[in-house]
């Protein structure tokens, strides 16, 4: 089951909404699907991206996937703790395994995200 009240991307990312920031991770599903999380690349402080940008990579045993911006912003942070344990992003994914906080530039984007429940839909979690 996936927490009701983050946002979620086709392409597997999470976002939790507070206020104009956001934070911004990888399902529990893509976690999953990569395998054990071995490395992690993230964008500094400061970098803008739009929407379905790729802002970094993850890699794991199996494979390197890059990793794709579900809403316009300004990176206010990346989780620097994923440096020394990428395997974070496996064993908590919608914790201390978050990867960059972002400052909104267009809220409304929010809106196109899928919710829960769509979420679960398209990748049969439940």
């Amino acid at each position: 089951m996936v927490p009701a009240a983050l946002r979620y991307t086709k392409d597997h990312e999470w976002v939790r909404i507070d206020g104009t920031a956001a934070t911004v991770g990888i399902t529990k599903y893509a976690a999953d699907q990569l395998g054990d999380v071995v490395f992690v690349e993230l964008p500094a402080a400061g970098r803008t991206f739009s929407q379905d940008d790729p802002f970094g990579v993850v890699e794991s045993v199996k494979a390197v996937s890059d990793l794709y911006m579900p809403i316009d912003g300004e990176v206010l942070g990346a989780n620097e703790a994923l440096d020394a344990e990428p395997e974070l992003v496996n064993s908590d994914p919608y914790g201390s395994g978050w990867m960059v906080r972002v400052r909104l530039t267009d809220p409304r984007q929010v809106a196109d995200l899928l919710e829960a429940t769509e979420y679960e839909s398209l990748t049969g979690e439940v």
